[in-house]
């Protein structure tokens, strides 16, 4: 990010890696910079969601990659007409993953990516322990060998735990109960962060005015991490600048220049 031969830079990665790129672009020939950093993204499930449909979303939406994803909807807005039906699926669905190591062809979820992030994950289950969240399953390491953790769901979470604002990266999901629409935008927008999001209803209009509620810049209805190669993906907020894929994406690399001419001769 510091040579001057370099005019773009596009970084995928932790938002405070994000901000030295852009120190250093700044500090040295002012080269164009596109992040995709963190996400703490929320998944809004109305009490008129198709409960299966919402739980698979919710299932994908976290466990993709054992939790190690940017946009991973690590924060379960429930609506408290449905909350415990909703939650006791969501764990069932969670306890038959198989944790297991890549060479295994049955495995649905494998190590984390190495022991620092092991560590992170781990200290943060236990600090979602001592602030009062009830682990619902899951919760601790998984076997005695290597970086497994065990797919794990805490409920109970309040908006001001740990492991509700900051990113885990890893298989662990918070869940929270709501009242009203409203109140789910409001808490859901709650973050430094703006990736991803997800709302699950069966009310279109309903699910649009979410949508274009939350300050996140892919929001996923009735489905989680579903991409294409034409819909930009990037983030609001600390989630980074610039976007990737589609036009937008092509635009990270392209310089606009205006050549003008007179007409009269």
């Amino acid at each position: 990010a510091l040579h001057m031969d370099v005019t773009k830079v596009a970084f995928t990665g932790s938002t405070k890696v994000g901000r030295l790129i852009q120190q250093y672009a700044a500090e040295s020939n002012l080269k164009k910079v596109s992040l995709e950093l963190g996400g703490k993204s929320p998944l809004i499930v109305c009490d008129d969601a198709d409960l299966d449909q919402a739980v698979n979303a919710a299932h994908i939406g976290l466990f993709l990659n054992h939790g190690q994803c940017c946009c991973a909807s690590s924060r379960l807005f429930v609506q408290e007409g449905i909350h415990d039906e909703f939650i006791a699926k969501v764990v069932e669905k969670s306890k038959a993953i198989n944790v297991s190591h890549g060479f295994d062809p049955t495995a649905d979820q494998g190590p984390q990516v190495d022991k620092i992030q092991f560590d992170k994950i781990m200290g943060l289950i236990e600090t979602g322990k001592a602030q009062g969240a009830k682990v619902a399953t899951g919760g601790g390491r998984h076997g005695d060998k290597g970086y497994f953790v065990q797919p794990t769901i805490f409920t109970d979470v309040t908006d001001d735990m740990t492991i509700a604002k900051e990113e885990i990266f890893g298989p662990v999901l918070s869940c929270f109960k709501f009242k009203t629409v409203d109140e789910a935008i409001e808490r859901a927008n709650n973050t430094s962060y703006g990736l991803a999001a997800g709302v699950c209803s069966r009310d279109i209009g309903q699910a649009m005015r979410i949508a274009k509620s939350l300050e996140a810049g892919t929001v996923w209805v009735n489905s989680y991490n579903n991409f294409d190669h034409v819909m930009p993906f990037g983030g609001y907020k600390e989630s980074g600048t610039g976007r990737d894929k589609g036009w937008e994406g092509m635009e990270n690399y392209l310089e606009t220049k205006s050549i003008m001419f007179p007409l009269d001769k």
